[in-house]
């Protein structure tokens, strides 16, 4: 069982990730999304499943899918299931078991410690958030909520959410988005531009993101309103959000934080930081909606 109660400092810019091996590669996963770490339990298969789930465990009284992250990332079974480990993590508002070979302990790092992989440098591209570099480890941050998606899409953005809230006419209204996702910034465009918002400014990392805000340049537009994920490389949403409501020019701008891993700690860390807004993938038509309230 993780300690949650040990919460690093709002706005920092930190992490504490777990690592954790499939076959000889090393990986990692943000410890917010972490409910426990447990040995493996009685599996059982389910008919029609996905080729990447292996079934359902019960957890104190809860059902949960067992996702092998070996069969999604194309890489050799265990050679000691024994030793092998169950990561309970909770994402999208829901559980899911991603069956790991090894675990092994936890570390505090800074998000400037993370890179965004280059697309021919681990082979693991589109499930990779970003390599991270310790000592003597390089290890891979996984995207697990890209896994989930492309397991169950229905768990992702709904388009048909937003045209179900009518038209409207925002085209007049500057957004900047933060998010590392490819996959998610494609969904957010569509998503914004179907709900009228056709001036969008899209950022890969936090950094990115605040040094265009930052720099003064005529030809930038106003930006109207941010929307940022928390996880990023280089620098994270909740230190973003920190800088822009900290700069005296920039602070009235409202900040909606978009991220699958909203809970009770992280949305007390949210408003420390003076988020406007901080709203849990997939909720979009909650976010078009907040949206609007802001920049009426």
């Amino acid at each position: 069982m993780l300690n949650h109660d040990i919460l690093l400092e709002s706005g920092t810019n930190e992490l504490e990730i777990v690592l954790f091996t499939i076959a000889n590669s090393s990986f990692g996963i943000n410890v917010l999304k972490v409910r426990e770490i447990i040995n493996p339990l009685p599996i059982t298969a389910t008919p029609n499943s996905h080729q990447h789930v292996e079934g359902i465990i019960r957890l104190r009284q809860e059902v949960i899918p067992v996702v092998d992250l070996a069969n999604v990332l194309a890489l050799p079974p265990s050679e000691k299931p024994a030793q092998d480990k169950l990561i309970i993590a909770e994402l999208n508002k829901m559980k899911v078991a991603f069956h790991v070979h090894s675990v092994s302990r936890i570390h505090r790092i800074s998000w400037e410690q993370i890179e965004k992989p280059s697309d021919l440098s681990t082979g693991f591209e589109s499930h990779t958030i970003g390599i991270v570099k310790m000592d003597q480890i390089l290890a891979l941050l996984l995207d697990f909520e890209k896994i989930v998606v492309d397991i169950n899409p229905k768990t992702g953005l709904d388009v048909e959410e937003v045209k179900s809230l009518g038209e409207r006419e925002r085209s007049n209204k500057h957004i900047l988005i933060a998010e590392d996702s490819a996959v998610l910034r494609k969904l957010l465009e569509e998503t914004l531009s179907t709900a009228g918002y056709n001036h969008l400014h899209f950022f890969n990392d936090g950094k990115a993101a605040w040094t265009y805000l930052s720099t003064e340049n005529v030809e930038n537009p106003v930006i109207d309103l941010v929307i940022s994920d928390i996880e990023m490389p280089q620098m994270d949403g909740h230190h973003l959000t920190k800088k822009i409501k900290e700069h005296p020019e920039l602070n009235q701008i409202p900040i909606v934080i978009f991220s699958s891993i909203i809970s009770d700690d992280l949305y007390h860390k949210g408003e420390k930081v003076g988020a406007t807004e901080q709203i849990s993938k997939p909720e979009i038509g909650r976010l078009i909606t907040t949206i609007d309230q802001c920049l009426a």
